[in-house]
């Protein structure tokens, strides 16, 4: 795992798994959001947010969240490890209240800077939509990249598992008594 790439509805948790991922492995982690976003919710012209995209797709490891179909291609060529965060859509929209509630007036540390948090008509239906609209694009993007390593994570439940199982790899991977093995 050193290029993941981590999809889902807002309000599903992807920015929180791939920092917690980024913590875990020690891989830079970049929110499309921050790439995406200008001050006062304008956007990138689809050029620019390509661009910037591509600048960490030729890193050697990163842990990009964000779904953002338009520039998912290359991302997904890159990736080694894809994580999809498959919730229901009832969670992510009280998930989208309950931060809007926290941050309200705020600039969230994985948003663009001079972006406060907000929610709107759009945003809601955007959520109440996914279902029918990006999740089966997502899955049908996951099927014709099987070749990689597909995580699908349905409720916080089993992302914790995920996160525990990634924790127990890394200390067994860094143990000094696997080191001495090596050296053998």
């Amino acid at each position: 795992m050193r290029k993941i790439c981590i999809m889902g509805s807002p309000g599903s948790g992807k920015s929180t798994l791939a920092k917690k991922i980024g913590q875990v492995l020690d891989i830079e982690v970049i929110h499309l959001d921050k790439l995406f976003w200008q001050p006062g919710w304008i956007s990138v012209s689809q050029e620019d947010f390509k661009e910037a995209q591509q600048r960490h797709l030729v890193k050697d490891q990163w842990i990009i969240d964000g779904t953002y179909s338009s520039v998912w291609q290359p991302r997904l060529e890159k990736a080694d490890t894809i994580i999809f965060l498959d919730f229901p859509k009832w969670i992510c929209l009280y998930r989208v209240f309950q931060r809007y509630w926290k941050n309200r007036n705020q600039t969230r540390s994985d948003m663009g800077n001079g972006c406060p948090e907000k929610i709107d008509m759009e945003f809601f239906q955007f959520i109440w939509n996914y279902p029918k609209g990006k999740r089966l694009k997502i899955l049908q993007a996951l099927q014709e990249n099987e070749e990689k390593q597909i995580v699908i994570l349905q409720n916080s439940k089993q992302v914790s598992h995920f996160l525990a199982t990634l924790r127990k790899k890394m200390i067994h991977l860094n143990s000094p008594s696997l080191s001495e093995k090596r050296l053998c």
